[in-house]
């Protein structure tokens, strides 16, 4: 990773971690512009940010389902808070159907943060933290929690027959509560967390099936698919610009 570019998440603690997956910062330092490839991930990410010598934003921004090529401009600082689904009922308490692929502006006072909070990274931290646990029900459907739990520790190979066996809700109402809160099937949702899932390994080398993908033509196909490149290429990540891939490596 270029140093003039740097990248830092961290893990929440359990009080939140049904709804956080991590919370991080990236930002470019440089004088040049950073060329990067969002890959889909099944995250919700809220940003706060400066682009460069833009104002400060909130952005929300939906569930991804093809890379995206984006541009980080010098003197770019991002603070961004990366969620599971289950925030999107419980925590930001909206559908986000409609931003799929996409975004949207928030104030900039959202959650009575401004641009001061980017001056310092663990003072952001603890303030996200302490104010998503003020967010969180005293009630929630466990039928949604456990359905949740199992596509994420099961990397999305069990199939919705499956799940909506485990879960107890049918097939025909996880489908409708995906598309009208998430703007996709659980199907969809799927295939990204088990594209997520083989970056480890492509991370590493290793350029076969994994996670129940069939055989290798599928399996390049589907990488084509989600990453806009085949294994090969992903793995060599030139100039670090799969962003996700990176982070793993760092790992």
């Amino acid at each position: 990773m270029d140093e003039a570019f740097s990248l830092k998440f961290l893990l929440p603690p359990p009080s939140v971690a049904a709804y956080v997956e991590n919370i991080g910062m990236f930002q470019n330092e440089s004088t040049e512009t950073k060329e990067v490839v969002v890959l889909p991930d099944g995250r919700v990410d809220l940003f706060f940010w400066r682009n460069g010598t833009d104002p400060f934003q909130v952005l929300l921004m939906g569930l991804e389902t093809m890379p995206e090529q984006r541009y980080v401009l010098p003197q770019t600082k991002a603070f961004v808070i990366s969620f599971k689904p289950l925030a999107v009922d419980y925590i930001l308490r909206d559908s986000i159907a409609g931003i799929l692929n996409t975004a949207k502006i928030l104030t900039h006072d959202f959650w009575d943060f401004n641009e001061d909070i980017l001056k310092d990274f663990e003072a952001f931290y603890e303030k996200a933290v302490a104010k998503i646990n003020s967010l969180i029900p005293d009630e929630i459907d466990n039928r949604k929690l456990k359905l949740f739990n199992l596509i994420y520790t099961s990397n999305g190979e069990l199939t919705v027959a499956q799940l909506s066996d485990q879960v107890g809700w049918s097939s025909r109402q996880i489908n409708r509560y995906f598309n009208q809160q998430f703007g996709l099937s659980l199907k969809a949702y799927c295939n990204i967390l088990r594209f997520r899932a083989s970056l480890q390994h492509i991370a590493y080398g290793k350029l076969f099936p994994e996670f129940n993908f069939t055989d290798q033509a599928y399996f390049i196909k589907a990488i084509k698919r989600f990453a806009g490149v085949v294994p090969g290429e992903l793995s060599r990540n030139q100039n670090d610009r799969f962003l996700l891939l990176s982070l793993l490596k760092q790992k």
